[in-house]
Formats: C-alpha cells, structure tokens, sequence
C-alpha cells in the first residue's frame, strides 16, 4: 500500500513546471505557487494543491501530514551536476602558490597540479575513497543537493579508474543521495604511462570501456580537452568509441583556450563544461546546439579567472546549467548555492536563471527528466528554506541552509 504524505503549508513554491530548457527566463514568468501543500505519493509528487483543500482531503484520509511552522519556501531539490569527490589528499599548498602569483607549470614543478592528487588517489584504498565520497556528498545534503554527479579521473589507469568507479558506484548505494558516475579516464596524460596520448586513450577503450559496460558503473565519458590534456585531434576517436558502447558524452571544454566546445557540439555530447575561455563564435555554436552549457564558477573562484560567459549562452537561446566542479585544485570550496549566487551577481542572471540551472536545467545535463521541477509524477527531492520569499535566498548567496531536504518522499534529518 502507497505511503501519502502532505507537506505544507508553504509561502511559495518554484514548481519550474512549464519552463524552458533554453534560453532566458524572466522573474515575472518564474511559476510560483503561494500557500499550497505538497502530496507526496512514496518518492514521487502527487499533487501540488491549495493548503487548507489539501489539508482537509488528507485529514478525511487519514494520511501523514507533516507541518512546516513558519513562512517557508520550497524549491526541487538541488542538483550538482560536475563534482570531482572522489579523491583523496589535499592541494591547499597549491592554492596559496596560485594566490602568490605562481603559474600553472611552476606548480608542477613544486609538486603540485593534478597529478599530486593522481598519487594521492592512487595511494588510497577504495574503502578510503567510498568514506570520503560519503563525507563530502553528507555535508552537500546539508545544502539542499539530492543529486549529485561525480567524476572519476585522478587514476589514470585501468586499474586505478576502476577502483575510483568502483567507490562512487559503492557510495551509492550507500548514500541517500543520487550519485551519478563519470568516467573521466581522459583527464590529463599520465606521466607515467609509457607510450603516446592516443595509446593511453586506446588502452583506455580497450581494457576499461568493456568492463564499465559490463559491471555498469557508468553511462558517461567525459574528456579534458586542454592544450595540456587532450587535443580535439586524439580526443575524437576515443569519444566515437565510447558513443559505440551507448555512452553518453560530456566535455571538460574552453576551460583555457577555444576549441572543446566544438568537439562537444559535433558530437552531440549532453554538456559542455567550464566554457571561460568560449568567445562569440563557441557561444552562437553552443546556443544552436542541443549541448547545454555548464557554467563552473567554483572553479573561477578558486582561479581567479573570468565566468563562464553565462548572460550571452542564454541571450543567444542557449541552455545553462550550473554546478560546483567540487575538486581538491580549482574549486576546492564545494558550495554550489553560493558559487551560482555569486556567478548570477557577476553575469546578471535573473533569479530565475539561477534556480533553473541547479535543478531541471542541471538534471537535463545529466539526462534525469523525472526530478528538478514540483509537479505531479516528478520525483519527491525538495530543499526548503525558512524565509518568505524566494528572493532571499540567493540574497543571502549561500549563507541560509536549508531548514528541511526531502530525498524520495523521505526527510532527511
């Protein structure tokens, strides 16, 4: 027999019902719903209806009703659709090296840059990883995520991409989040690997792609592609190779030079992510493409480089979405209501922008169209927050925490 639920009552609801994955959206078009309940049916929405109507059908009916005390706002749950929580170690030497005005490459020759992380990575056991995926994905809970994609990447070998894959399926099941794999074996080149970027790639298909398949421990392939990565040259054959095993493609692109997003669009990948370094012509491309732009201010926070041109991809009809890329080097801070807060602030995007693309616009980057809107037959992840009005929110830029998560119809407490 079906578990039902009321929630309620709430001051404002964003349903996100209705509104487009593309394009610009205005505040005064954003639905919103004031002084309704929310009928949860299991894990999935039922119906979102006047308080006190559905107040009374489900007192009639006998059914769970849990009261919010209070002026409350309720948003879809929150969905961080670039992260990189799998890891192990440390890069605040790094960062204070970046701050001092160090480059990329004198970093590297200190020790640091992604391969640090590579040997910490590879160092850890897979239970170590499993305990840090599930520490980071508890704290972003906190902050209203239900959702959350996580990248391999930091192993660099079949052996060691395994083991981290093999973690973040384990922190799964685990989780009372979401966590969606990405295989990022295409991260950087390995130092150690004894051959050229297209045999590490081709070993790659060869030895790994079989068996992610086979133990489905991903849907997703995603690729750095970066003058000190991947080339679009060598990346495009390992990526027709991945869409040969029915995967889903996703690109790290224009983080510090053009040319990624091209590779992402002529392939039809899902999203192209980062996009910094996108001039007009990477924008018009992105905008007249069915590959949604993901915007990581995280990682230009942690940089101190320039935003994702977010304003021109949606004035151009282009779809934005916008995740924390949560990683131990660039984007250490892993607070995604405030890194889009702080991105809306710089790129002029509605409030409205912003919410969308860390709810339906970001589930649509990682092809989930049953959650990140409030209507009926969505699934029930909601983040509520205790103010009255939605605007105080991003007002706040991250410094309000959410006063209740619902993942699947259940409280998380």
């Amino acid at each position: 027999m079906a578990k039902i639920s009321l929630i309620g009552p709430f001051k404002q609801v964003a349903t996100m019902d209705g509104l487009s994955i593309h394009g610009a959206i205005k505040d005064e078009k954003f639905p919103i719903l004031t002084d309704v309940g929310i009928q949860i049916k299991d894990d999935i929405i039922d119906k979102v209806e006047d308080y006190n109507s559905i107040l009374a059908e489900a007192t009639r009916n006998g059914y769970e009703i849990i009261n919010i005390e209070g002026d409350s706002v309720c948003l879809p749950g929150f969905i961080d659709a670039h992260t990189h929580i799998c890891f192990s170690g440390s890069r605040a030497h790094d960062y204070a090296m970046r701050n001092a005005g160090k480059s990329y490459l004198e970093i590297a020759k200190a020790g640091g840059g992604i391969w640090d992380t590579v040997r910490h990575t590879r160092a850890a056991s897979q239970q170590e990883l499993i305990a840090g995926i599930l520490h980071r994905a508890k704290r972003l809970l906190t902050k209203g995520i239900t959702t959350i994609e996580v990248k391999s990447g930091y192993g660099l070998s079949v052996k060691e991409e395994l083991k981290m894959l093999l973690a973040i399926k384990d922190a799964d099941q685990t989780t009372q989040q979401d966590l969606i794999s990405t295989c990022l074996a295409a991260h950087i080149f390995p130092k150690d690997f004894d051959g050229t970027p297209a045999d590490y790639l081709t070993l790659i298909v060869d030895e790994l792609f079989p068996i992610i398949s086979s133990q489905q421990l991903s849907k997703r392939v995603d690729a750095f592609i970066e003058q000190e990565a991947f080339t679009p040259e060598v990346i495009t054959s390992y990526f027709e190779a991945a869409k040969n095993y029915g995967f889903d493609i996703t690109v790290h692109a224009d983080q510090f030079h053009p040319g990624g997003s091209k590779v992402a669009v002529d392939m039809q990948a899902i999203s192209a992510d980062h996009l910094e370094a996108s001039t007009d012509q990477e924008i018009n491309m992105l905008a007249k493409s069915q590959t949604i732009a993901m915007a990581l201010p995280g990682a230009s926070i942690g940089l101190g480089c320039a935003f994702t041109p977010a304003r021109k991809i949606l004035d151009q009809g282009g779809a934005l979405a916008i995740a924390s890329d949560w990683n131990p080097g660039s984007a250490p801070m892993g607070d995604l209501l405030s890194q889009a807060s702080i991105l809306g602030a710089f790129e002029k995007l509605t409030n409205s922008e912003v919410f969308a693309g860390i709810t339906y616009r970001a589930a649509a980057a990682l092809k989930l169209f049953d959650r990140g809107r409030i209507t009926a037959n969505q699934k029930a992840d909601l983040v509520i927050f205790p103010c009255a009005n939605l605007n105080e929110i991003l007002y706040q830029q991250g410094s309000m925490n959410p006063s209740m998560v619902f993942k699947s119809g259940q409280h998380m407490k």
